[in-house]
């Protein structure tokens, strides 16, 4: 299913739902840029199990392109089970949602709240 497009407020947000095959981060931003996209929404279930585990650089690899290209990521879904193992990720969850960057929201009421 391809990503849906819509307009909250003053923002575009390119958000992904679909269980099909994850694309690369640079597909994704690619995609969100082309659109004129400033948010793009990935389902938690998406990202790797090593996504999580902040030692192996996946999360920062990723997310760095986000923040260079200027586009936020929102991550939704429930991340409780991986922050509750590691009190470094809980505590990089808990940074990222003090940012305006990168959220790591629990469901869509969540992400409608920082939407705005």
């Amino acid at each position: 299913m391809p990503p849906t497009l819509r307009q909250q407020n003053d923002r575009i947000i390119l958000e992904f739902i679909s269980t099909d095959p994850p694309q690369h981060a640079t597909e994704i931003i690619g995609s969100a840029l082309s659109a004129g996209a400033a948010v793009v929404v990935l389902p938690v279930s998406w990202l790797a199990p090593n996504f999580f585990h902040l030692r192996t650089g996946v999360a920062g690899e990723m997310l760095q392109k986000f923040v260079n290209y200027g586009v936020k990521l929102a991550i939704l879904g429930d991340v409780s089970a991986y922050s509750a193992a590691s009190s470094a990720l809980r505590d990089f969850i808990y940074e990222s949602n003090r940012g305006e960057a990168i959220w790591f929201v629990a469901d869509r009421h969540e992400l409608e709240q920082r939407l705005g």
